[in-house]
């Protein structure tokens, strides 16, 4: 654990701050980091005369950048599917893997078998891949129990993994996930049965810092999301939305009008949602693990939201289905290769943007107040961080303001 108040010299810092530096970067820097917080950063040549006696610890020329954020996953699960991934690789048809129990509803039945014990049990080991990546912040879904008793017993286990390893966690309520089989074909019944009462109850829990629902053909309509989002909004809960992934249902305009934090997936939308998007200060969230895995081909429109200014976050999106994916460095490489992001726009996505589109403002940059959340590497370029892949040059991590 570091002192209260240390000095970090002996680095270069990736601040992610928009500035007319690439990636806010700031060569021979000093981080001085008090209480848990970054009191001071800034070339050391220009170090405060308070801090001169500080206590140093030098990091031998290593990169430091914020420490990573994790914005959309569904780490919390029971079970897996490698089974039917096998299934698919061996020929079997979408249906066939349907009747022998694959897709969604496997993993529903899962994790309604599991408690919280096991829930918990099964996510830490993809968690701690996360941390050991530099991630210091992860948000997680629920969505997987479609009933009352399991989606709050998700939202429980997530919040149980802050308390079980140094990350911060965000939950996101998504009990307008899919509709579950005892409900097929009354979508409408299972919200007001399941998923609205689940999320008043699990809001009264203290377990929901925002809410969530997947809108596509699959899922939910629009105006069915609409529904539970004007719940959300009577409780007081910000918002995001799984949209535009298989296909232009209109659901990140949808969103954009209730002032949502994100929309997520996107790879349909169209302009008018993009322009929706950025005039709403929607972030959009790139999740290139679930193009990959489901082999899809309509990339995201990344050159658009560029023109229009809207900020673009990147995740794992890390599910058992269409994305299970634990490493955010192969995320960002994907996001370079696959949709030619550039490498400062992958970090940025991984750092400032991603916590824009949980809704927070004190970590994703190296600035004065931000939460002392850094992650260590051993590269000189951060463009290094999206080059390679299957490498981690993590060399520590510091969450706040320890190591």
């Amino acid at each position: 654990m570091t002192d209260s108040k240390t000095l970090y010299v002996d680095l270069t810092a990736a601040t992610m701050r928009q500035t007319d530096e690439a990636y806010g970067l700031i060569p021979n820097a000093a981080i001085a980091v008090e209480a848990g917080r970054i009191a001071w950063t800034g070339p050391l040549d220009d170090l405060p005369g308070e801090y001169e006696a500080t206590s140093r610890t030098p990091l031998g020329g290593r990169l430091v950048t914020p420490g990573l954020i994790d914005c959309h996953t569904h780490i919390v699960h029971g079970g897996d599917r490698a089974g039917e991934f096998e299934m698919r690789l061996n020929g079997a048809s979408y249906e066939e893997v349907a009747r022998a129990g694959g897709g969604i509803v496997s993993t529903v039945t899962a994790t309604r078998a599991a408690d919280e014990a096991a829930l918990i049990a099964s996510a830490l080991p993809r968690v701690d891949t996360l941390l050991a990546e530099g991630i210091c912040t992860l948000e997680i879904k629920s969505g997987y129990g479609l009933d009352v008793e399991t989606e709050l017993r998700m939202l429980r286990a997530a919040r149980a993994i802050e308390r079980e390893r140094p990350v911060r966690v965000r939950t996101s309520f998504l009990g307008a996930h899919a509709v579950p089989a005892e409900y097929a074909g009354r979508a409408d019944a299972y919200l007001d049965e399941v998923c609205i009462p689940a999320l008043r109850a699990a809001h009264e829990e203290g377990l929901v810092d925002a809410v969530d629902g997947f809108c596509e053909g699959i899922a939910f309509s629009p105006e069915q999301i609409a529904r539970v989002f004007d719940v959300a909004q009577e409780l007081g809960l910000p918002l995001k939305l799984h949209a535009e992934q298989l296909s232009n249902l209109g659901g990140a305009k949808m969103a954009a009008s209730y002032g949502a934090m994100s929309a997520d997936h996107i790879e349909y939308l169209d302009e008018d949602g993009v322009i929706a998007m950025a005039n709403a200060g929607t972030v959009a969230v790139i999740l290139p693990g679930a193009f990959y895995t489901i082999r899809e081909t309509q990339t995201p429109p990344i050159e658009s939201l560029r023109k229009h200014g809207v900020p673009m976050a990147l995740s794992t999106d890390n599910n058992p289905g269409s994305s299970p994916l634990t490493s955010l460095l192969l995320t960002m490489n994907m996001a370079c290769t696959l949709f030619r992001m550039t490498p400062e726009e992958a970090l940025a996505g991984a750092t400032r943007n991603a916590a824009a589109a949980l809704g927070l403002d004190d970590c994703g940059t190296i600035a004065e107040g931000m939460r002392a959340d850094l992650a260590v590497w051993d590269i000189k370029a951060p463009a290094e961080l999206s080059y390679r892949i299957g490498f981690n040059p993590l060399h520590s991590r510091i969450f706040g303001g320890n190591s």
